[in-house]
Order: C-alpha cells, then sequence, then structure tokens
C-alpha cells in the first residue's frame, strides 16, 4: 500500500511541477529582453564566444522540444525560442548553448551521460519484455527477472547522471547571460527561476524512477509477486 501511496505523490508532484514550469515559461515568454535580440541570436553569440563556431543553431517544431545534439553539432530550438525576444527564450537558448560548450570542454558528466545512451536505450526497450518472461519463468529460474530490474537500475542511474549536466548548463547559462550584459537585476533573477522551473522536471523524473525501482525489487525479490 505504501509504494501505491508513494508512486501516486510523485505522479501528483510530476503535475505540479509540469504545470508551474509551463506557467513560468508563458509569463516569461511574455516579458521582453532589454536588448533586441531573439533565441536565436542570444545561441549564435554565446556559441560565438565561448569557441563553438562550428555548431549550428536551427529551428524544431514543438513547444519545449529545445536540445542540443552532439552527433551534429546543433543547438536546435523551438519555434516560440527560436524567433522570439524573450527572457525565456534567452534562457533556453542559453541553457542549450551550455550543453553544446560542456561538449567542447569534455565536461565529465555529460561524456557518462552520453556513454551510457546505447546501454540505456536497449535496456529501455527491452525491460518491459524481460519483466514479463520474468514473472513467467520465476519458478524455473529468477534469472530474467534478475536482468530486468538490472537494466531498470541503469536508466534509474542515467536519470540521475543527467541531474548534475542539467544544473551545469543552466549555471553556464546564467553565467553567459551576465557576463554579456544581455540579462541583469531582475530579468536575469527571471532567467534564473526560469531554468529552476525546467530543473525541478528533472529531478522529479529522476525520483519517480528510483521509486518505480524499489518498487519492482521490494515486490518480485520480496516474494510478493502478484
Amino acid at each position: 500500500m505504501f509504494a501505491y501511496i508513494l508512486m501516486g505523490l510523485i505522479a501528483v508532484l510530476s503535475m505540479i511541477v509540469q504545470s508551474s514550469l509551463k506557467s513560468k515559461f508563458a509569463t516569461y515568454s511574455k516579458e521582453p529582453l532589454a536588448v533586441p535580440m531573439s533565441g536565436r541570436d542570444i545561441a549564435a553569440a554565446m556559441l560565438q564566444q565561448n569557441g563553438c563556431g562550428d555548431v549550428q543553431v536551427t529551428s524544431v517544431s514543438g513547444q519545449l522540444t529545445d536540445h542540443f545534439n552532439p552527433a551534429n553539432k546543433t543547438v536546435n530550438l523551438s519555434e516560440p525560442v527560436y524567433g522570439t525576444n524573450s527572457i525565456a527564450a534567452a534562457a533556453v537558448a542559453a541553457h542549450e548553448c551550455g550543453h553544446a560548450v560542456q561538449h567542447k570542454v569534455g565536461y565529465s558528466m555529460l561524456q557518462l551521460r552520453s556513454k551510457m545512451v546505447p546501454v540505456v536505450s536497449f535496456a529501455s526497450k527491452s525491460v518491459s519484455w524481460l519483466l514479463i518472461a520474468g514473472i513467467a519463468l520465476y519458478e524455473m529460474t529468477p534469472l530474467p527477472l534478475y536482468i530486468a530490474l538490472a537494466m531498470f537500475a541503469m536508466t534509474v542511474l542515467f536519470s540521475f547522471v543527467t541531474l548534475p549536466v542539467e544544473v551545469d548548463a543552466s549555471r553556464r547559462a546564467i553565467k553567459w547571460l551576465e557576463g554579456s550584459g544581455i540579462a541583469s537585476g531582475q530579468q536575469l533573477e527571471h532567467a534564473k527561476d526560469a531554468l529552476k522551473a525546467a530543473a525541478y522536471t528533472y529531478v522529479v523524473a529522476a525520483i519517480g524512477s528510483l521509486a518505480t525501482l524499489i518498487y519492482y525489487a521490494a515486490m518480485f525479490l520480496g516474494g510478493n509477486r502478484r
């Protein structure tokens, strides 16, 4: 019963955090920067000043779909960020460029995260089938179940490795926005607030994945299979 309550609380917390994130970004998207620069302009300037001139800035569809792709060296900004002059656009663009800078300088946690991607991708696709096989074959051998739990543990570890990567990217973003004079005073605080709200989503996701792992481990390894 405790496990169900815990999972329910995490689900509610996740919805609250997501709602807060959308609300803050909606608010800060209406607040123009003191300088006439769009998200694309912000990204291009930060990349250039950090020696990442080989990284391209592109536009992608959707909202909150912004990301840095190290494979083809692109900072991909969502449409509301790419061409908009606002605190939210500046914060998001600078954050994604923070990842590009991490890649350039060889930030250790980003390198670790990148190395984990193939394993986590395989684990995510196969863990459900292994859980099913593990439950069906448990009386014969618990090995598939143990492998499934180990794979799921890898996805949990990946979630926690992601946290310092995201926090560091935001730190680099805020430092550059302040140092370049693009954001200061209240606007800088609003940029920090926007990135902090985004960071909470990763924290909740990591806690949720850990709680799920504990739930499965307690249910199966504790002999409470249903």
